[in-house]
């Protein structure tokens, strides 16, 4: 179990997104893992096109857990070039919450390595998954912080500003941190991510296993901005939870505007309603990568939302219809190294 050590974070902060990175993280699903059951083939050419995007705007670090993943993925990206293949194993794909979140103190670097339980132990195995950013960072040489805490990248969005978004519903969740109150945690976050202020959402998408990552509903575009999802139809499963948190985004006071994105209409797999959502989208240095899921309308006006906010970058639309059987998008996918 990992118990903390005595390096100081003080100084250190959390970059937003659209600050320059210097590569972008992924790591490789396994064709027997448990995000994909039975729709691995159908998935994973969404996982090459997410690659050849981000490695025409930055480097891609890919982690793969043997030869044989290398090789899937190799067969799947159909190009190696500004990518660069690591032997750093994982159970589950998704980087954003097992993976190092990188802290900077001027030019220098450093991982938080938060504690991953796998969702509130949702899945049995995640000890590899728990022990990426650990090994990251003894590759990069880079100091390493264990909060005494677990934590998924999914389950905040920061503006680089000292402002932190999160969701009660996760981080209150007492399958991950029992023994911590609600402003123990905050003292958590804004000691090892360098925030000044939490602000708090209520809860997520129906079919979120994660039970309420913030990165499927509400994310920082600039400092004072964010973007959040609302459904329009107020017969939907969603629409209650969405208006909840659209009215406590314009009662914060360091929120000057408030972007809405549309949801993109039900999406269902065998009857089971999946957290399809154009917010998990990722920033990466050139590009944006913007989940879509097949609804001509929304699909297109999210990309033109996104396109007016980020006007200096190419929105990348990939269909993301398939991806989400696994519960999670692009978003959920990347994790960035700041330069």
């Amino acid at each position: 179990m990992k118990t903390g050590n005595k390096l100081n974070p003080a100084g250190y902060r959390m970059p937003a997104e659209w600050e320059p990175h210097a590569a972008t993280w992924l790591s490789w699903p396994r064709p027997d893992g448990a995000s994909f059951p039975g729709r691995y083939a159908e998935v994973v050419p969404a996982l090459g096109e997410l690659v050849r995007a981000l490695a025409s705007s930055e480097r891609v670090n890919l982690c793969c857990r043997s030869d044989e993943i290398e090789q899937r993925a190799r067969q799947i990206i159909k190009r190696t070039r500004n990518i660069r293949f690591h032997r750093i194993p994982s159970y589950e794909p998704w980087s954003r919450d097992h993976g190092p979140i990188f802290v900077k103190r001027g030019r220098q670097l450093a991982i938080v390595d938060w504690r991953f339980n796998a969702w509130g132990e949702k899945y049995r195995l995640f000890d590899d998954d728990d022990a990426v950013p650990e090994r990251i960072a003894a590759m990069l040489h880079l100091p390493l912080f264990q909060p005494p805490m677990i934590l998924e990248g999914g389950s905040l969005d920061v503006n680089g500003r000292g402002l932190l978004l999160t969701t009660e519903a996760c981080l209150l969740n007492k399958n991950r941190n029992p023994h911590l109150n609600k402003s123990q945690i905050e003292r958590y976050l804004k000691k090892y991510l360098g925030v000044t202020k939490i602000l708090w959402l209520g809860t997520g998408l129906v079919g979120d296993d994660t039970d309420g990552h913030v990165d499927d509903m509400t994310r920082f575009v600039s400092p004072t901005t964010v973007v959040t999802v609302v459904e329009s139809d107020p017969r939907d499963v969603n629409y209650a939870a969405l208006q909840d948190n659209l009215h406590r985004l314009r009662k914060m006071k360091a929120i000057r505007r408030i972007i809405e994105l549309p949801m993109p209409g039900v999406v269902e797999y065998h009857g089971r309603r999946l957290p399809a959502s154009y917010a998990n989208f990722y920033i990466a240095n050139r590009v944006v990568i913007l989940p879509t899921y097949r609804h001509k309308q929304n699909d297109r006006r999210a990309q033109e939302i996104l396109q007016r906010l980020f006007p200096a970058r190419r929105i990348v639309p990939i269909d993301s219809t398939n991806l989400v059987w696994g519960r999670g998008s692009f978003h959920c996918l990347t994790q960035q190294q700041p330069l």
